[in-house]
């Protein structure tokens, strides 16, 4: 799993995140925040849709790319988390957040984890991919 979370926590990198919406897929660059006791963290906000989108279909998968053309993608179910622990650390990790909701307990400042999932990293090579279950 550390391939995993070297390419996650990658800041050079963009990430993207795939929802549902009326059954379509609809994808968008996004964060990662951190992992934490096999827990990956993301946070939101709840005025808007892909929050809505994640209420009501609760499955995401998130993709980011190196740049040296190595991939993640990491899929299953989420969960939200109400811990201001947690969002204390999301406002620590990207202090940008303090301008979006001021503090970590905004009550539409959402952090949410994918816990039980799947990894799969590729490349260009010719090996196949690495899947790792989480």
């Amino acid at each position: 799993m550390k391939e995993v979370l070297d390419i996650l926590n990658d800041r050079s990198a963009i990430g993207y995140l795939a929802t549902v919406d009326d059954g379509k897929p609809r994808v968008r660059p996004w964060g990662f925040m951190f992992e934490e006791n096999g827990r990956l963290y993301f946070c939101t906000s709840s005025e808007k849709d892909v929050y809505k989108q994640l209420t009501s279909v609760p499955y995401i998968e998130y993709s980011k790319t190196t740049k040296d053309m190595v991939w993640v993608r990491v899929s299953g179910k989420i969960q939200f988390d109400e811990d201001i622990k947690k969002k204390e650390r999301m406002f620590e990790a990207a202090p940008m957040l303090e301008g979006l909701y001021q503090t970590p307990d905004n009550p539409v400042f959402k952090a949410f984890y994918l816990e039980h999932g799947k990894a799969v990293i590729n490349d260009f090579s010719p090996e196949p991919p690495r899947i790792f279950e989480f």
